[in-house]
């Protein structure tokens, strides 16, 4: 048993007003002697460095950017290669595998080595790889690079151990398949064609063995030419020149005639038994014009000639459409007979595969489905059916349906959620799919013993929330809601609504869900928040509306002569608790209104429906609050969000402040500015702010153009300021001395970041709500949370160019195009050395622009670091009296909200509802709350909230926040038991809320009261003791990076914190102590996409989106990596290979010596020789025992490689044994036959012999 002391001394009493101690929280602050405090902390720690382990359990959704297709027609399985190297094997729901390649190298080509449990690729760089796919994770058993020559095409015959090989100098080799080793036979191209050709014929695009004799080779050439080459003669059989490119070939099954696609759209039928000309040429799409001319037609890329026992053959296609039709979508065609069927797609076909009931290239077909492979998604076509309806798709490949925006992971959740939202969402299922069984059916996959209820939650760029089963390592589509129903539906060219033409007003930025309560709450891109309340029953429901009016500027210093020009402001008092700057509006919404020089003011972005609307069955919305522009300044996004059901409250937090609405009343009841909420204890000192006014007009856009400082001010602006003013500070022609001073607090005091590179109208793809964005410069965070974000467009002259200016220019509304964060395609290197450096070099990358420190380029330096201990722990401040208001109107935002049971202040006996506020200077606050506990009182009574609580510091932007009690075990947050408001009232029993709570104070009996607080920022994790706010433990989690994403996490029946930084590193801490017990290098390059998606659950599992289009699982925890291989899908089945079909005796005697064939004889290297060693390069993989050791590493990992040695060391001794037998029985029958020639040759003379 570990134990962890901390004595408290220096005992003191503080009041709630006083002081509290300094920023650094080093040591132990004063605590109350009201307050009993446990005078030891008895901690047993569980959790060990052995308990962790690193490694990707599952990836979900659609293969991103696919290149190939390959499909086993035995053992029913599918293959998907794409352009980062990767290879997708799926077979029956649950069977669903991803490979890498180490190289990375664009996947060209897929082939099965049908029912042996093999597949090869050929990738872009030139190698081909063997895939041993007789275990649960594939591995590479060789690999072979070609040196000289590209590959272009491959082709494996069924059952055959010999892979053909075509490149593009126009060659063909010819590779073993068991050992990897190329055959000295080659097909030179110029022994292909004749010696009179006197162009090169291209690369080969196809290769195949003729069905009727497996001797020879059918070699087709881009130019248009195509070879048959008799492999035993080494000659051409018969040559054709065709005047058309060729992109594909395929056979008829009897072997005597094939057909060929071409890039004029046509499609030809040769004959063997006359190649001179093709017996059929064909436009299917290709219609006769008035002059006799046909029309021209786009390629067509791949074409299968099958044929069927009963009906005409299919002939299917790809492309060949006319080029006459604009905007026409791609489109797969069906000939069958003489009827033809065209069907189009979403997106582009990559490739596609028709399934036949048959192995044999020689037997009667008969298809049954076709496999289409689109960019972004996968179709399964019924053959079966004359309407060819499609499968429906048991796999999650429409996870990109809307670009996926934010993600959130619930693992361990009640039981009865996910059956009560699948049965909902059912209702909602597309019709119209075929009857039949999905034909990809290969593989076997059984519900581990390890399974509990997991949720994955999905938003989007389209406003909608997708809520997935993620239990037991797979993924189902559970319910989908939308967010948009909620409003009304913009029309373009009304005021505030032509801003939003082709933009994404509802993409989702974060979400909030408690499983226990079942209360759903999402922020969007529009600052609007919706809360959902889930019901079983179908309402009539009238959606109420908030409008929070939270812009308190700090810039406004204004002279009294001013003020008295703006009577309509009243003053309000700064540390008053109740709500200012806010407006309410119930049913209907304000219309807003505007200025006399047409400024927005008052008015939300989007306007909520002000009708009762009809809801079904399911998520409900309830209440809509929304952020109003002020002064024809849009509303900052919404950065931090937490909902509490057992107290009916619910807060957010932006750039400007924090505000708290209770959503039972539906009433604010607190909105103020993040300074507001410090009263007397700001660890700045800063000044309050004063209440908004109208501010003077100023040039600032104006003048941008004739000053070069103020150019590079301009091209230094924070990624995230896209409405953010201008700052010309330092210029004194723009403005006068005392305002110029004032001004400089709209911009970061560290540095900035060009938000126009190329031209004032650029929109930048970063979202501004990113909590901890990718800039941070010595110690000052200037993410998007902590940048000064509340001054919009300033009013300019509205001379010719004055107005467009103001369209344009930053001050422009923040609904740029949704930040998917699955089209955020930017690597961020992160460096190694100081923390500013990396995030420069990042944001340097992410932008291409130059970003400046501020005291590099400006006399007036609002902060500087003296030395490490001030960096670390609060601000040095400038003597300078210029700065002094930079340095009172810092702008701070509120980056994490939590609300729990807690002690607000020093002196607290007793816990109460608090609200945790962290901002991103590292200021953690405390608001205790007095909540009505009686029922009718709640509803009726107000809810009062007591700022300038308990304060702590911390460095960097904070995180997140989590309690244990004195025992080390995590406090849940309170929350209500859910209840169906929508369900048919009982008189007899009145539905009353029913709270669960988990008081710090309810699980401790030896250590009396208190409680323990987890706070992570950025840079470090601290441990604090309530109420007496001491600093029992601290961790510096990194100097050279920050923390993206961090969560209290239950692992192994106990708790750690799990972090994610940026420079790719996934680490976890013991908890009170902070012990750094796993840091694992798991990405080496981090982007936008991974730092918005990350997010850890319990149970030792994180996800996020390692793609546009798919989600990858990782766990963390020993012993889920231990079991991963029980939880694992089976990729391979024993399954016999069905028998080739009797041929007959006039079929096998007349249709030539087929079976006769044997490769080994032409191509072994008895016969061919060895290739030339330069040519290609043998690479040894990783398949067997050294696969495992990357495989698994651990106590198990060591097990099973001992046990696979033991297995083939019992293999070995096996073989030998059955070698010494045969050794043993050649030995007698040598011994006999001699003994017997013995007996012969014994009474014979010499000359007999």
């Amino acid at each position: 048993m570990k134990k962890f002391r901390k004595v408290l001394d220096g005992l003191t009493t503080s009041s709630p007003g006083a002081t509290v101690s300094s920023p650094s929280c080093g040591s132990a602050a004063g605590t109350p002697t009201a307050a009993p405090t446990p005078k030891e902390i008895d901690v047993q720690e569980t959790l060990v460095s052995e308990n962790f382990q690193l490694c990707k359990t599952v990836r979900h959704g659609f293969p991103y950017q696919p290149t190939a297709l390959a499909f086993d027609p035995v053992q029913k399985i599918l293959a998907i290669g794409s352009r980062s190297g990767g290879v997708r094997i799926l077979g029956r729901p649950g069977v669903d595998c991803y490979c890498q390649h180490e190289s990375g190298a664009a996947v060209l080509q897929l082939q099965f080595l049908i029912n042996e449990g093999a597949l090869v690729s050929a990738c872009a760089d030139d190698t081909l790889h063997l895939w041993n796919l007789r275990q649960r994770r594939p591995a590479i058993l060789h690999s072979l690079k070609f040196n000289r020559e590209r590959i272009t095409f491959c082709h494996l015959p069924f059952q055959s151990k010999w892979l053909y090989v075509g490149t593009e100098r126009g060659n063909t080799h010819i590779v073993n398949i068991e050992s990897f080793i190329l055959s000295g036979y080659v097909i030179m191209w110029n022994k292909a064609i004749e010696l009179s050709t006197k162009t090169h014929p291209g690369p080969v695009v196809h290769l195949s063995d003729s069905p009727k004799d497996e001797g020879k080779l059918l070699i087709g050439f881009e130019s248009g030419t195509i070879v048959q080459w008799d492999l035993r003669g080494k000659k051409a059989d018969f040559r054709i020149y065709y005047d058309e490119a060729i992109h594909s070939v395929s056979w008829h099954h009897e072997g005597k005639q094939f057909m060929c696609s071409h890039s004029d759209g046509s499609l030809t039928l040769w004959n063997l038994r006359n190649t001179t000309k093709p017996f059929q040429v064909t436009f299917p799409h290709g219609k006769i014009q008035k002059d006799g001319r046909k029309e021209s037609c786009k390629p067509i890329l791949k074409v299968e000639y099958k044929t069927c026992r009963n009906s005409e053959p299919f002939v299917i296609f790809s492309g060949g459409l006319s080029y006459d039709k604009a905007g026409r979508r791609p489109a797969l065609t069906i000939m069958h007979g003489k009827a033809i069927t065209v069907l189009e797609m979403d997106y582009p076909i990559v490739e596609f595969m028709v399934l036949c009931e048959t192995p044999y290239n020689n037997e009667v077909q008969e298809p049954y489905a076709v496999v289409v492979l689109l960019e972004k998604d996968l179709i399964v076509v019924d053959l079966t059916q004359s309407n060819y309806p499609v499968f429906e798709n048991p796999y999650p490949m429409d996870i990109h349906e809307s670009p996926v925006t934010c993600t959130a992971y619930f693992a361990d959740c009640p039981p009865d959620i996910i059956p009560i939202l699948y049965s909902i969402g059912a209702k909602h299922k597309k019709t119209g799919y075929s009857q039949k069984e999905w034909p990809i059916s290969g593989g076997t996959w059984t519900l581990g013993s390890h399974t509990y209820p997991e949720i994955i939650i999905t938003g989007h760029a389209d406003g909608s929330i997708k809520f997935w089963d993620a239990s037991a390592i797979t993924l189902q589509m559970l319910y989908k809601m939308k967010t948009s129903k909620v409003f009304e539906k913009p029309k373009p060219g009304e005021g505030r609504a032509a801003e939003l033409v082709e933009e994404d007003p509802f993409a989702i930025q974060m979400v909030s869900w408690c499983p226990q309560s079942r209360i759903f709450c999402v922020v969007g891109i529009s600052a609007h928040i919706i809360l959902y309340r889930f019901s079983k029953y179908d309402a009539n429901t009238q959606i109420v509306s908030l409008e929070v009016r939270l812009q308190c500027d700090s810039e406004d210093v204004i002279s009294p002569s001013e003020n008295e020009n703006n009577p309509s402001f009243s003053e309000t008092g700064s540390h008053s608790p109740q709500p200012h700057h806010h407006h309410q509006h119930q049913h209907p919404a304000s219309p807003g209104s505007r200025t006399p020089e047409g400024i927005k003011d008052s008015i939300p972005c989007l306007k909520v429906k002000d009708r009762a609307v009809r809801v079904p069955p399911g998520y409900q919305s309830e209440l809509v609050i929304q952020l109003l522009w002020v002064d024809g300044e849009p509303p900052q996004q919404i950065t931090s969000l937490d909902i509490n059901s057992a107290y009916g409250l619910l807060a957010f937090g932006n750039c400007n402040g924090l505000a708290v609405v209770d959503y039972l009343q539906k009433t604010v009841i607190l909105c103020m500015s993040t300074l507001d909420l410090y009263g007397s204890t700001d660890p700045y000192q800063r000044l309050t702010r004063s209440p908004r006014r109208n501010r003077q007009s100023t040039s600032g856009l104006t003048e941008l153009t004739d000053n070069q400082q103020s150019i590079d001010m301009e091209r230094s602006k924070s990624p995230t300021s896209v409405h953010y003013p201008t700052s010309l500070h330092n210029d004194p022609r723009v403005l006068p001395e005392p305002v110029a001073s004032l001004r400089a607090s709209h911009c970061s005091p560290v540095f900035y970041l060009l938000d126009n590179v190329k031209g004032p109208g650029r929109k930048l793809s970063l979202p501004t709500d990113l909590k901890t964005d990718l800039d941070h410069v010595n110690g000052h965070c200037t993410s998007p949370t902590s940048q000064p974000c509340s001054a919009g467009k300033p009013r300019i002259p509205m001379g010719p160019e004055g107005p467009r200016l103001t369209r344009r220019g930053p001050g422009r509304p923040p609904f740029r195009k949704a930040q998917s964060a699955a089209c955020m395609e930017i690597s961020l290197p992160v460096s190694h050395t100081e923390g500013h450096a990396s995030r420069r070099a990042m944001l340097q990358q992410l932008h291409g622009v130059t970003m400046y420190s501020h005291d590099e380029h400006h006399s007036t330096t609002s902060y500087c670091w003296s030395d490490r201990e001030s960096r670390e722990n609060s601000f040095t401040r400038s003597r300078s009296s210029s700065v002094s208001s930079i340095d009172r109107d810092t702008k701070e935002a509120v980056t994490t909200l939590q609300f729990g049971e807690s002690y607000g202040r020093k002196n607290d006996v007793l816990p109460t509802p608090c609200l945790w506020v962290g901002t991103s200077l590292g200021v953690v606050l405390l608001i205790p709350m007095s909540i009505p506990t009686d029922q009718e009182e709640r509803m009726e009574e107000p809810v009062t909230m007591g700022v300038s609580g308990a304060l702590l510091m911390l460095k960097g932007s904070v995180l997140r926040f989590s309690f244990l009690d004195c025992m080390g075990a995590l406090i849940q947050t309170p929350y209500e038991v859910w209840r169906d408001h929508n369900a048919p009232e009982d008189p007899d029993r009145p539905r009353r809320r029913k709270l669960v709570h988990f008081s710090p104070s309810s699980s401790q009996d030896a250590c009396g009261d208190g409680h323990l607080a987890v706070v992570c920022s950025e840079r470090q994790a601290k441990v604090f003791l309530m109420p007496s706010q001491s600093c029992l433990f601290v961790h510096n989690i990194t100097e050279s990076s920050f923390v993206l994403r961090a969560d209290v996490v239950s692992v192994c029946n106990s708790v750690c914190l799990a972090c994610f930084c940026a420079n790719g590193h996934v680490m976890t801490l013991s908890l009170p102590s902070l012990r750094p017990l796993m840091d694992v290098n798991y990405l080496p390059l981090t982007d936008m996409r991974i730092a918005r998606t990350f997010y850890f659950t319990n149970g030792g599992q994180a996800l996020y989106l390692s793609s546009p289009t798919e989600i990858q699982r990782i766990t963390y925890s020993q012993e889920m990596c231990d079991n991963l291989q029980e939880m694992l899908g089976e990729l391979f089945t024993p399954i016999e290979t069905p028998e080739a079909q009797n041929r007959g005796f006039l079929k096998g005697f007349f249709g030539g010596n087929a079976h006769t064939f044997d490769r080994e004889e032409l191509f072994g290297e008895a016969a061919a020789g060895k290739a030339s060693r330069s040519l290609a390069q043998h690479i040894p993989g990783q398949g067997g025992v050294e696969g495992m050791k990357v495989a698994a590493s651990g106590a198990v990992g060591e097990l099973a490689r001992a046990r696979i040695a033991l297995d083939e060391r019992g293999q070995r001794l096996g073989e030998l044994e059955e070698r010494t037998a045969l050794m043993m029985t050649s030995a007698e029958a040598f011994s006999k036959h001699a003994h017997e020639l013995m007996l012969k040759c014994k009474d014979k003379k010499w000359y007999q012999f």
